[in-house]
């Protein structure tokens, strides 16, 4: 890792720090690694969380998986999430299908919708987080879904993810969109040797963060 690179100075001392903690987290709790994660992702400041954001989504559209991608689900960025509006805008730019959430709270359900215009088809949603406004735009058919943009709290490198509670994107992967590639975006420091998951945590098959992309090998 090098300390001069945009974005990664702050990240430098962070690992430098936590060297020797990033032990097997299967002891922890979820809501303390929860915690831990978003602490350290809160903390990022916001000039280098912009610039690692920018090298994600170079990384991310490196992926041939993606290139080939038709039909394509995104997040939108909710505090210290990855950004992925400009990601989003590329998406449209290279002619494919770009689709978002709209969630549905109380029945803890993602719905997807097709969005074709970033700049009119959104509206506040879920936790005032923009989604697709069901009266600009159609509902998408998850089965034709290629690949699932995942926001989450931690990851590890086998592919375990590890959400923010609701189990919004688990239902939906496991029940609506088993087929679609899952591609998680994160920061190196949400980043952990092997996490204890639960039955019903749906797996990751890449993983990508400001210092690259890797293919996970899934192994409960």
């Amino acid at each position: 890792m090098n300390p001069d690179q945009p974005g990664v100075g702050y990240l430098f001392k962070l690992h430098r720090r936590e060297k020797g903690t990033q032990m097997t987290e299967k002891k922890k709790g979820r809501a303390a690694i929860r915690e831990r994660m978003l602490s350290l992702r809160d903390g990022i400041p916001e000039k280098e969380r912009a610039a690692m954001s920018q090298r994600i989504e170079s990384h991310l559209f490196s992926l041939p998986v993606l290139a080939a991608a038709r039909n394509i689900m995104f997040y939108v960025a909710f505090r210290s999430e990855v950004e992925t509006r400009s990601a989003m805008y590329q998406c449209l730019a290279l002619g494919k299908s770009l689709v978002l959430p709209v969630t549905l709270a109380r029945e803890k359900r993602l719905i997807p919708y097709l969005v074709t215009n970033l700049d009119q088809e959104l509206r506040p949603g879920y936790c005032s987080i923009p989604e697709p406004d069901p009266s600009r735009t159609v509902e998408f058919d998850s089965r034709e879904l290629d690949v699932i943009i995942l926001p989450g709290s931690s990851f590890d490198h086998n592919g375990g993810r590890l959400g923010y509670g609701g189990g919004f994107y688990d239902r939906f992967l496991a029940i609506t969109a088993p087929r679609a590639v899952r591609i998680g975006l994160a920061f190196s420091c949400q980043i952990t040797n092997e996490l204890s998951l639960a039955p019903h945590d749906q797996p990751i098959n890449y993983l990508v963060t400001e210092l690259g992309a890797e293919k996970c090998h899934y192994h409960r």
